[in-house]
């Protein structure tokens, strides 16, 4: 499989680095950034990507993504219940 990995050089200029792409409007609702919560509140990954989903789903992909947050809710339940 090494032959086959992708190698990606980073540069700054590509329009598609811009800030809105990397920090899309529906993580910036409210006051505080999910981020910068998640962050704040040491989350681990299941926890954290639970929240991000709640926090977006209004502006972004609707019920999907809260489709998406049980998914990683039901693995982190799955986690703690071993």
């Amino acid at each position: 499989m090494k032959d086959k990995e992708i190698k990606v050089q980073w540069n700054e200029d590509r329009p598609s680095d811009k800030a809105d792409k990397i920090n899309p409007a529906h993580y910036q609702q409210g006051k505080i950034e999910v981020i910068d919560f998640i962050l704040d509140q040491k989350m681990d990954y299941l926890t954290g990507t639970v929240q991000k989903y709640i926090a977006r789903w209004r502006f972004k992909d609707g019920v999907c993504d809260l489709k998406k947050a049980r998914w990683f809710l039901d693995k982190l339940i799955e986690q703690e219940e071993k």
